[in-house]
């Protein structure tokens, strides 16, 4: 079947012209935090003392659910209060594009509770005539019947209701629906319209009417805030005219906020943000559709010379080679080719290499590969090297601030310049002695580099070091000490120690070379050693979430409650909080299904009073099924769901007694919600739907990368084009380079062409796919469909 993914990448650049506080401390501390609708996906650091923050944070995210506006809030921190928004920016799905990898500034809007709104509402209306007791048709009354079946996609979980308001502000109200956020109303409401007498026709003529008086307008509230009343959650005016001649009209409406909400703000009152939104939505189609382009790409890492190649080509018409490095890399490790591939294309541009001192210093398509490969196969190995040590120096909260205008009265510039000294230390010691832990593909990958430095510069015995040193140092571990926070080392950013560290890190790196030559010799010989044989527990993913208690003992209460929950490669913890003991240990290999639940189960009717609200957005629940029982946990939004239920999946993905099918409502009331039956070891009701490879690190779908590879290729096609030209150009005339083909890297003019020419062949084919699709998708799409 086709699927639609979505991929987001926001850096979060900067902010200006916040409004200051008001009082004697006029800067504010703020954050930016970026959310789907309403259900907040991601935080940035917190920026003190300043009414410009600079933030320059990375989030990348596949987007699990569908929505309606991509949106970023500024808050201020409040230490004793709750933080108050600054103000907002929310782009439309729709406009996205529009924005796609430029730097943008937008305005700030200010936040309402009133224009906060997302959800739709299904509508049935029908128009009929009123006939009396006599049998007589009125001709100057009809009536108008309105269906509320359902709503759905709402951004709270709450007790929910519609108002319907008339032609004549007459309202009516829904039953209310307790602890949900896909309400099913099913309830009928009739309305009345009556003409005057001197109404002649026999006709009641929808379209002659004013439609400003004839239409309906309903409303959803939030019925359960007892404090404040009802809260507005989202309206909808259909106006009559829809019925048509038919007088039948049935539809899904998007709720919208309320006309003229709050007061206007003028442009920049309340600051900008400055964004650069990179946002991809892929159809991919079933395998066998890439086959032609697919097949080219994998034939690239044996391909003489490798610039004839596709893959080499994709680098070359690409505006930028970390385009074209993302899905290269994913895909090729996909299929086992990685090494062959990164190998060519790196031998390739050393032997292009005139000075052993620029050596991969470039941002070439070889070195965003390599940087891609080590994020992706080598992030457990950075977890397992410097997690410990970035933890302890995290909670030491020993001062290291060296800069004299910032130290503080109480602290000492010596203990800190020996804090500081004593944490490099330290982090060199756990990254020079963790070479076994190296994983084998990026050995693979140092070997190769090493050897190709060592032949074209034979004179210079230091450059089969600086090659491999250049990657493994300054592009793997360095960045994770300086931004661990963007490699799953700490939830959110750290403190300043790590800027400090970034201006020492230079100064450190002569000292540093001369102890580590032993360290570069082990991680590039030819992989040894397999991370699989790694007995020391890796940290996979932690957090707070909330589970169901599972109620052991005869009378334990089935209640939720938050816990810190941890996973290793070797068990599944959970803690009353961060640090404790495990209250409950779940080896790996007990895990026999990780699978969601559907919403039915509990709609939280049992959440403690001491869970705070902020942890109850929409529901994100599932379940990790044991021997025994099944264990219910809510994530905090849909993002950390999806990961959480991911990683669960591809590390017990080996076990020998994993499930084939699982309940996917939960065991209440004395049976299975799902297919009523009642005992509670009976099998499940629905296929399970794992069936990820089990290597956690390169779980890849290698289809959805070759659809991202003919995207690029389909945008950059006049490129293409050009290139092809230049191959002429280059074949006729054995002269000086014309200038407009100088970019192009080609060695072999005929082989590239006839490449060139295959690539753009598997382009058009898979365009002409594309095109139908959508054509059949229009045909078969209803206005008003869900």
């Amino acid at each position: 079947t086709n699927m639609i993914r979505v991929c987001l990448f926001v850096p979060s650049g900067e902010a200006k012209n916040i409004p200051p506080y008001p009082g004697p401390n006029r800067m504010r501390d703020c954050y930016c935090t970026v959310n789907l609708d309403q259900e907040e996906v991601f935080r940035t650091k917190i920026i003190e003392k300043s009414l410009c923050p600079f933030y320059g944070e990375d989030f990348y995210c596949e987007i699990p659910r569908s929505f309606r506006h991509l949106s970023f809030y500024i808050f201020d921190r409040d230490v004793f209060r709750r933080d108050s928004s600054i103000g907002k920016v929310a782009v439309k799905k729709e406009d996205l594009q529009k924005y796609h990898g430029k730097d943008t500034w937008f305005p700030l809007q200010p936040v309402s509770a009133d224009s906060e709104v997302q959800g739709k509402v299904h509508l049935e209306l029908r128009l009929s005539e009123v006939i009396t007791d006599s049998g007589v048709v009125c001709h100057n009354t009809l009536c108008f019947t309105l269906h509320v079946t359902a709503c759905c996609d709402i951004c709270v979980i709450s007790d929910l209701t519609l108002f319907v308001r008339s032609l004549r502000s007459e309202a009516k109200k829904t039953k209310v629906k307790r602890r949900t956020n896909n309400p099913q109303f099913d309830e009928v409401f009739f309305f009345e319209v009556t003409r005057p007498l001197s109404y002649t026709k026999r006709q009641f003529d929808i379209e002659e009417e004013d439609v400003d008086k004839l239409a309906l307008r309903v409303e959803l509230w939030n019925a359960s805030n007892l404090k404040f009343g009802d809260e507005f959650l989202g309206g909808v005016r259909v106006p009559l005219r829809v019925l048509g001649q038919a007088g039948v009209h049935e539809a899904w409406y998007f709720l919208q906020p309320r006309d003229n909400v709050g007061k206007s703000v003028k442009a920049d009152e309340l600051g900008s943000l400055r964004l650069n939104i990179i946002y991809t939505e892929d159809h991919v189609f079933p395998s066998e559709h890439y086959s032609p382009l697919r097949d080219l790409l994998l034939q690239s890492a044996h391909v003489e010379p490798v610039s004839t190649s596709a893959a080499h080509i994709l680098g070359e018409v690409c505006r930028e080679k970390q385009e074209a490095a993302v899905p290269l890399v994913r895909l090729f490790l996909h299929y086992g080719k990685i090494v062959p591939f990164v190998s060519a294309i790196a031998n390739a541009e050393v032997n292009r290499t005139q000075d052993p001192n620029t050596i991969f210093r470039g941002n070439s398509l070889t070195s965003k590969c390599i940087d891609e490969t080590m994020k992706l196969a080598g992030m457990h190995y950075l977890q397992v090297t410097l997690k410990p040590i970035i933890d302890e120096i995290c909670t030491d909260h020993k001062p290291c601030e060296i800069d004299p205008v910032k130290l503080k009265e109480s602290e000492n510039l010596d203990t800190n310049r020996e804090n500081l000294r004593q944490y490099v230390d330290r982090i060199f010691n756990v990254i020079t002695t963790s070479g076994v832990r190296c994983p084998t593909v990026m050995c693979d990958i140092f070997f190769s580099l090493r050897e190709s430095a060592a032949t074209r510069f034979q004179v210079d015995q230091d450059v089969r070091y600086t090659a491999v040193s250049s990657f493994i140092f300054l592009r793997f571990f360095a960045p994770a000490i300086l931004s661990p926070n963007l490699f799953q080392l700490r939830p959110h950013h750290p403190v300043r120690c790590w800027t400090l560290l970034r201006g020492l890190w230079p100064l450190s790196q002569s000292r540093f070379f001369s102890f580590c030559l032993q360290f570069l010799d082990l991680i590039s010989s030819s992989g040894k050693w397999d991370q699989k044989s790694i007995e020391t527990p890796i940290m996979l993913k932690e957090g707070f979430m909330i589970k169901r208690a599972q109620g052991r003992n005869r009378f334990g209460m089935k209640n939720f409650k938050k816990r810190w929950f941890r996973l290793t490669n070797h068990e599944f913890t959970y803690h009353k909080t961060k640090g404790e003991g495990a209250l409950c240990s779940i080896p790996i290999e007990n895990i026999l299904a990780v699978e969601r639940l559907e919403e039915e189960s509990f709609k939280m009717k049992n959440v403690s009073s001491r869970v705070p609200s902020s942890l109850l957005p929409l529901l994100q629940m599932f379940q990790v099924i044991q021997p025994e029982r099944a264990l219910y946990i809510q994530a905090n939004n849909c993002v950390e769901a999806r990961d959480w239920i991911d990683i669960l999946t591809k590390v017990s993905q080996c076990n020998r007694k994993r499930l084939s099918t699982y309940h996917p409502s939960a065991y209440l009331n004395g049976h299975w919600l799902c297919c009523k039956v009642s005992a509670d070891s009976a099998p499940g009701c629905t296929p399970c739907t794992g069936g990820v490879p089990a290597n956690i690190q390169l779980d890849v779908d290698g289809d959805r990368e070759t659809e991202r590879i003919y995207s690029l290729f389909s945008t950059y096609m006049s490129k293409l084009v050009k290139m092809q030209e230049a191959c002429g150009s280059k074949s006729v005339y054995d002269g000086p380079e014309q200038e407009e083909y100088s970019s192009f890297v080609i060695d072999d003019p005929q082989e590239t062409y006839k490449t060139l020419k295959l690539i753009v062949a598997a382009v058009k084919t898979l365009e002409q796919q594309h095109t139908q699709y959508k054509r059949d998708k229009f045909r078969k799409t209803k206005y008003g469909s869900q």
